[in-house]
């Protein structure tokens, strides 16, 4: 499986949804930085806000188990562990040879020939809690460098009764000079787009004006210049041929809702029978306020892979 992201300041994830523990080692990042534990703790505790979001509670403690001394990173590995301690995995028992329409548990049988069952393994979104433990110290480094990434909910909606929705988050990259990325196959856009469809539940990905400029003319699209080198407009999104152009970046993602909702469902199992199972488990219904976190913790990752 593919557990690493970035090249210089790397990643790696480890854990499934219902295991002992998630983590993750950071591979590359500089000695001497300055750890903000008290920022880490608000950072992890952004994944538990919304009315709608899974009664799963964990207290997301991250233990640092090397890569920091005193306070700072020594600039060799940091690996870390956040105790899974909330779990049901018997809530899982009537899926263990059964496939759910919309997730993974087919697609990863179908891989690897077998699976883990209990929440959905490594594609459940708990995955991501290790992300946004990387994503605050990425975010250290560009704190640093003047450098803020900000998300919001740009689209969300109020789940019907046993059902889920899904949602638009918009991010702003905002200090981030000209001249960062690569041009043809290193574009920094592309990595960014690898990044936030990395998430689970990601859908759609697009920068700046987006889709909509398929309606524009050369004329409207193009960002005129200032005498500063900014630009009237941005709706290129920060990026030109893949580089950054010190405008902000923008970028939106879009999120499909959860399809494992408060309803019966029809499951199909290895042998190709269809069958109706009502699920049990906890699950969010709308999972988009606790996901912002996530999509700045990636963009973190991604930017910091390339200024390091």
């Amino acid at each position: 499986m593919s557990n690493t992201t970035g090249h210089n300041f790397r990643l790696t994830t480890f854990g499934e949804s219902h295991g002992t523990a998630i983590g993750g080692v950071i591979d590359g990042c500089p000695a001497g930085l300055v750890v903000d534990e008290p920022f880490i703790v608000a950072e992890m505790a952004r994944r538990h806000v919304g009315a709608d979001a899974t009664a799963r509670r964990e207290a997301d403690r991250v233990e640092f188990l090397s890569g920091i001394c005193e306070g700072r990173t020594l600039g060799t590995p940091i690996a870390f562990t956040i105790a899974n301690g909330d779990v049901r995995s018997s809530d899982y028992d009537a899926f263990a040879d059964s496939f759910r329409p919309g997730h993974a548990d087919y697609t990863y049988y179908k891989r690897y020939g077998l699976r883990d069952p209990r929440g959905g393994g490594r594609a459940s979104g708990r995955e991501t809690a290790a992300r946004v433990a990387a994503g605050a110290i990425a975010k250290m480094i560009l704190r640093e460098k003047g450098i803020s990434i900000n998300a919001r909910l740009l689209e969300s909606y109020i789940p019907p009764a046993n059902d889920s929705v899904g949602g638009i988050i918009e991010c702003i990259v905002s200090g981030l000079a000209a001249g960062i990325g690569n041009p043809v196959f290193g574009k920094l856009n592309a990595s960014l787009a690898a990044a936030m469809m990395s998430i689970s539940s990601a859908i759609g990905f697009e920068m700046g004006a987006g889709f909509a400029a398929a309606k524009m003319t050369g004329s409207q699209f193009r960002d005129k210049w200032n005498p500063d080198f900014s630009t009237q407009t941005n709706h290129c999104g920060g990026m030109q041929g893949g580089i950054s152009n010190g405008m902000p970046i923008v970028f939106r993602t879009a999120f499909h809702p959860a399809t494992t909702v408060g309803q019966p469902t029809e499951c199909i199992d290895r042998n190709g029978t269809l069958h109706t199972v009502t699920p049990q488990g906890r699950h969010d219904r709308n999972h988009l306020p606790r996901t912002v976190v996530v999509v700045e913790a990636m963009a973190a990752l991604t930017i910091v892979d390339f200024i390091i």
